[in-house]
This record gives structure tokens, sequence and C-alpha cells, in this order.
């Protein structure tokens, strides 16, 4: 269907929320009307009250492939993704196998998704002790920007970096305006805790605030040193908005995320020995969540996106339970729109914040702001139509994730995605896939 409008009342513009015509061809949006001109003899979508946003953007996504496939693969992350309204992905550089911290690496990275994407899909970088040399090559071939993590990542083969390496990186990321994006967490040995190893508490109080406190303030200080673009990924600590807040108000080029866990789940109500819920930055208690909700209300969290992070029921140690051995990854991908907005509806924020929290604030970290994230004229026609009302139950068969193992198992949750559309093509409509392998890349 190259030539075709989609009708509705309730349209996310950049202007607010319209009714209207979104009229689509050759996969752009070629414009958008109060009604159909007479000249525009094309088939009409009537999607009624159902809501029509921005595709989702998620530019925290850990897929996996080559090496780890029996974690996730593109074939199966992408499914996962236009089921749940995703359009666009970027892949992190680690847990495949090699790591994206090279050019050949980079390389076998792209060539492992020939014939499995099913969404548009772009990639970020490693940065590990040692690859500097690596930076501007790994540019030129086209990732959107590059990650470090300051604390173990999980994978030996993906080292952090200390404040040295990034000493020695920082000046070459900035002067290709790409962001660097950070797990922030500053370890250290003598705050693990001992005690009952299925105790959730027990795995909460081993992962402080302070870690991630320390780390952003480092960060903090490197950003304003090297005017770098420097993305904080997955905000759990409350404790470190006021010094994000007072960085963005000196006008730094700082940009910040939560992960729906954080916003959605409570650590006082996390039942012992479910280690479905493990994640790193862990999820925290209510009072310190609350208080990622007012930031991303004040706009001090700029969006939310999912770090998507599966592996095997034996990673997980979901027999033993073992919160301190278990892999630290939710799997949530699928999940990403109805999870934040039934949080969301609960608390007063509108469709509005959804859009802007998943489509167009994302797109702006991955250098996308000028052809996705909007419905706007000359934007790509990726769309997704969802209903606020209606409900839906997670179950095994629902989830097209490689591994069923999620904490949103069994939850019951507002915000159905009714259709997806990539480029104008309908690809996922009404629970059911209409066309797969019309991915792409996106090399910067």
């Amino acid at each position: 269907m190259t030539e075709f409008a989609i009708k509705g009342n309730t349209i996310i513009t950049p202007d607010g929320v319209q009714k209207g015509v979104v009229y689509i061809k050759n996969g752009l949006i070629d414009d958008i009307l109060p009604e159909l001109l007479p000249e525009h003899t094309v088939d009409v979508v009537d999607i009624q009250d159902n809501i029509l946003m921005p595709g989702v953007i998620d530019p925290h996504v850990h897929i996996n492939e080559p090496g780890r496939t029996d974690w996730e693969g593109f074939d199966t992350a992408t499914r996962a993704a236009i089921a749940g309204g995703i359009t666009t992905l970027v892949d992190m550089p680690l847990n495949s196998s090699p790591v994206t911290t090279t050019v050949e690496a980079f390389e076998q990275k792209i060539a492992a998704t020939y014939g499995k994407l099913h969404t548009a899909c772009g990639f970020w970088g490693g940065l590990v002790p040692g690859n500097t040399n690596e930076i501007d090559k790994l540019i030129d071939k086209g990732v959107l920007g590059f990650k470090a993590f300051l604390t173990h990542s999980g994978i030996d083969d993906f080292p952090n970096v200390t404040e040295e390496d990034l000493r020695k990186a920082m000046p070459i990321i900035a002067r290709h305006n790409v962001p660097l994006l950070v797990h922030c967490e500053l370890s250290t040995d003598d705050v693990l805790a001992t005690g009952d190893v299925r105790s959730y508490a027990n795995y909460l109080s081993s992962r402080p605030n302070e870690w991630e406190d320390k780390a952003i303030a480092m960060m903090i200080r490197l950003c304003e040193e090297f005017n770098c673009r420097t993305h904080i990924v997955h905000l759990s600590s409350a404790n470190s908005i006021d010094p994000i807040a007072i960085a963005k108000q000196k006008g730094l080029p700082l940009t910040v995320e939560t992960a729906q866990h954080y916003l959605y789940f409570n650590a006082e109500t996390i039942p012992d020995g479910q280690t479905q819920f493990k994640c790193a930055p862990p999820i925290r208690g209510k009072e310190n969540n609350d208080q990622l909700w007012q930031a991303l209300r004040d706009g001090i969290i700029d969006f939310v996106a999912t770090d998507h992070s599966p592996a095997p029921p034996s990673l997980k140690q979901i027999d033993s339970g073992n919160f301190m051995t278990a892999w630290g990854g939710i799997a949530s991908l699928q999940l990403a729109l109805p999870v934040l907005w039934t949080a969301a509806r609960e608390r007063g924020f509108s469709a509005i914040d959804i859009a802007r929290w998943l489509s167009e604030k994302p797109s702006h970290l991955a250098g996308l702001s000028h052809k996705k994230g909007k419905i706007a004229k000359g934007y790509d026609a990726d769309l997704v139509v969802w209903n606020p009302e209606q409900s839906l139950t997670v179950t095994d068969s629902l989830l097209q994730h490689k591994h069923k193992m999620t904490p949103y198992l069994n939850e019951a949750l507002h915000g159905t995605v009714e259709q997806t559309y990539l480029r104008g093509e309908n690809v996922f409509d009404n629970g059911q896939f209409t066309q797969l392998n019309t991915g792409n890349l996106i090399l910067r």
C-alpha cells in the first residue's frame, strides 16, 4: 500500500491531539489534514477513537546476536518489537559474541541481521579499556554512539572503563557529536550483602544508591569538562535527580532515561526467590520510585527505555531463586507501551506524555529526530495504533521474546497495540503479523 490514509479522532502530533486524517505516500507522512481532499482517492483506515502515535523507539535493547542467540536474537526481538508497537530499536554492544567493540565485530553483527529484521534497527558501539583507536572507525562504519560500563557488565569480554579510559575517549566522541551512554554504578567490595541469597532485600542492599550517585557525579563532571554528549541509562536512584537537574540548568549536554520496571514495580512487593525481577541497578523502594515519576513529570528524566536483557532460565537461576548469582536483566521489550501506560494513567498522565517518553525524546538520542518520533510532514510513516482502554493479561502465548520469563507475567495491563506500521506498511494487525522481514538497518 504505497498511498493511503489513516483517519482518527485521537492523533498525537507535535501540536497536540488532533482529529483528522494522516495521508501517507511512499512510506512517508505526506500531510496531516482535518479531512481528505477530493483529489485523495485512496483507501482510508478508520481507527475511530484509538490513539495514533509515532512508532515507539527503544534505544536500549540487548539483542545478543551473534554468539548468544539462545538468549535472544534479531528475529525474536524484532517480532516482539512490532507486536508491541515498537518500530525502531538500537542494539546494545554487549551480550553478543563478539561484543561490538571493533569494526570486525560490528561487521559480524550486521551480517547476523540478514533476513531477520522486522523493525528498523541501529547499533551502539562499545567503549572498553584499550579500544579508543576503534572509535573513529566504528563511527565511520555507522554506529550511532557508544556504551560504557563503570562496573562489571556481567560479560567478561566487555570490561568496565575507568575515569582514565573516559578521559581518553570522551574528546574523540565529543568531536563527532555522538552520545556516550553510561551504566552508572561505581562498585565497592565492602558493601556486598552476605545474607539470604534468595532475599530481594539482601540483593537490594548489595547495590546501594551510593554506587549510582558517585558514578553520576563523575559523569556530570566529565560531561562538563569535555562537552561530550553524555546519556545516563536506566536511572534508578532518586538521590541523583537534583544533581542532574542542576547540570541541565547549566546547559550541559546531559540526558537521562529510566526504565519501565523502576516505574511499575517497587522493592517492597518483590517476593523472595523471584529472580525474574533482578536487574542492575536494582528496583528500589516506592518512595524512591515516586520521585522518579516526579522527575519524568518535570522533564529532568528525558524518556523511558526497556533495557530488555533476557537470558535462559538456567542463567536467571529460576530454580534456585538465587538473586546474587542470577543474570541481572528484565525481559520486557514487547510490553514497553502498555506497562508504561498502565502506570502512567493512574498518575494522571496522558497519551501525549507517552508519545514524548517513548517516541519523540528517544529519537533525539539516536540522532533520528529529523525523520522519526513525530507525526509530521516528511517524517517516516512509522506508526502505532493502540487502544488506551482495552486491557490485556500477559501470558506466555502473548510474548514473542525467545524466553517468556518476565516479572510482568500474569499482570493485567491497559493499552493494547492494534496496528503497527513501518514506513507506511502494515506489519502487525489485531494480534497477527501481516508482513515480516520489512525492517532495515540504521547506520549513521
